[in-house]
Order: structure tokens, then sequence, then C-alpha cells
């Protein structure tokens, strides 16, 4: 079946062929509580270098644990930005460097001079499958995330003014000295004096590791505790089994200005631990949500150019 023709098909045949790009989809809005026009734009992306050559993409992906699912989501988002020609592409980047667990997927070689170089073909190509597949595909599971996007922000407003309502009690249990918390991430002691308590998410790097290469969990203590000094309050390695490899970690660090000593102003940096890649960025524990609060799923919401 050409999947670029789908309406030689029923509906429940048609749901049936892309089950898989269906279950894609539901992690990265469900999930990963990712936007669900983002993901669409996406999941078209995806189904575009397939159709060009790059097999078993979504296969691939859903292989991966949720958490680099979101980490590819990541990269995905720097090459619709190239796509739409909203960046500038270095023509120093390397060929596997720019994008790193995007090409480990890949039986051959990609890049963000990829999409620069095929941007109108590209752009061409997403919106048509955009719209003739993907729109008729996810378009229950887009109107599903929508609905629990608007839910989840009732409820976080109405915490909000009981929040508020509720200060006032805790800020005279801290007058007097009691041991209660005042809000997230502070602590009172019985002398009165409010000490802040840095969370771990705030204090955690996230590390990925290039497929092929094992990293040890000892290689990765080393590198850093040569570095900076006795600085790791926790070190949590992707729990794999047998002879697998990790693909990723995440570390805890004591004080969070260590991370921001690692990343100097930069969103992700590189490493070379004993000759082998590392990608380091601060940790996001979920992506918040960013639903437009819209429950169509017509192909009018997304515009002729299907947003790109």
């Amino acid at each position: 079946m050409d999947s670029s023709s789908p309406f030689f098909t029923s509906q429940e045949d048609f749901l049936l062929f892309h089950k898989m790009d269906r279950d894609l989809y539901r992690i990265l809005v469900i999930n990963l509580s990712r936007d669900p026009s983002e993901s669409i734009h996406m999941l078209s992306m995806w189904l575009w270098l397939e159709k060009v050559g790059f097999r078993n993409i979504i296969k691939k992906i859903m292989s991966l644990p949720i958490i680099l699912i979101n980490e590819v989501a990541d990269e995905s988002l720097i090459c619709l930005t190239c796509v739409n020609n909203l960046i500038a592409v270095s023509s120093s980047f390397s060929e596997a460097n720019d994008i790193p667990l995007l090409q480990s997927l890949m039986d051959k070689e990609i890049s963000l001079k990829f999409f620069d170089e095929n941007r109108v073909e590209a752009k061409e190509g997403m919106s048509r499958i955009g719209q003739e597949i993907c729109l008729r595909a996810f378009s229950d599971i887009m109107q599903q995330a929508m609905m629990r996007n608007a839910a989840e922000r009732m409820v976080e407003n109405n915490n909000f003014w009981f929040g508020s309502i509720a200060a006032p009690s805790q800020r005279l249990g801290a007058a007097v000295g009691n041991n209660i918390g005042v809000g997230a991430g502070v602590q009172v002691q019985q002398q009165g004096r409010v000490v802040v308590v840095v969370p771990a998410d705030d204090r955690t790097l996230f590390v990925t590791f290039s497929k092929g290469y094992r990293v040890e969990e000892w290689e990765v203590r080393e590198f850093f505790t040569m570095a900076y000094g006795d600085c790791i309050e926790a070190l949590f390695m992707q729990e794999v089994a047998g002879n697998e490899q990790a693909l990723f970690a995440r570390i805890v660090f004591h004080k969070v200005n260590t991370i921001d000593m690692i990343l100097r102003g930069a969103s992700k940096v590189k490493f070379s631990i004993n000759g082998k890649h590392v990608w380091a960025r601060k940790f996001v524990p979920k992506r918040g949500n960013a639903s437009t609060g819209e429950t169509s799923t017509s192909a009018s919401a997304f515009g002729s150019g299907f947003g790109m």
C-alpha cells in the first residue's frame, strides 16, 4: 500500500495501517505532554524521511526509552526550524554532531545541512503528508490531548487561587518558628531562619551516549570528578539488560552552579570521555502543556501550508 495515497481505504483499515504512527503520536502528546500540532509536524517529517530513503524511522524511535523519544523530538524541532528557514546552518557543522540522536537512528548520514539543502522538497513533502496522512490518522488523539490540556489548565488555575488563600497561615507558622514548609523548595528551621532547598531536578544534568560506544558509570563519575571535584550527589544510568548499552544517564550534582559551569550558557554541550562522545544538557523532568486551547482538528486549523 502507498501511504501517500490513503483515500482508497476505509478509515478502519487506514488507522490499522498507521497503528505504529498513532502509538508514537500518542506517546508524544499524552505521555510526554508535547504540543499536539507541533507533534503532527514531527510525524510528518519522520514519515517524509522514510519516503525519501531513511528506513524504519518510526519503528526505531518506538524502540527507544520514552525519555530518549523526548530527546529525539527536541532534535526534530531543530530540524523543523531549519526547514522553515528560521536558523542559519553553519558550513562548519559536521555530519553527525548537530543532531546526534537522530543520526544514531539512521542507516546513512543526516544533519541540519541535509534539511537546509532540501528545504523546498521537505516543506512540500511534509505539508502533503501532514494533510493527507497525519490529520486523518491522528485527529482523534489530537482532540483527546487538547481536551486533557484544557482540563489540566483549569486545575492549575484553581490550585493557584487555593494556594493564595492558604499562604497567610503558612506565613504565620513561619513567624513562630515551626518546622513547616512554606511553598515549594523552602524549609523553615527552629530558629526561624529560612533555608532555600534547590530541588534535585534543578541540579540534574541529562547526558546521552553515542550508540555503539559503550560508556560505563565509572567513566562518567571519573570524568566529572576530575574536572569539577567531589560534585556528584547521585548518578542514574539507564537500566539495561545483559550486555546492552546504556544510552543515557542522569547526574544529580550537590550544587546547581556546577551545571552552570558545565554548560557555560549553552543549551547542550559535547564531551569526549575516553574517546567516546557524550552530549549533556539540563534535565527537564516533563514538558509543560502547550496547547492553544483549540478543539478543532479540521484541515483549516493548520492553514494551507500546514504550518510550515
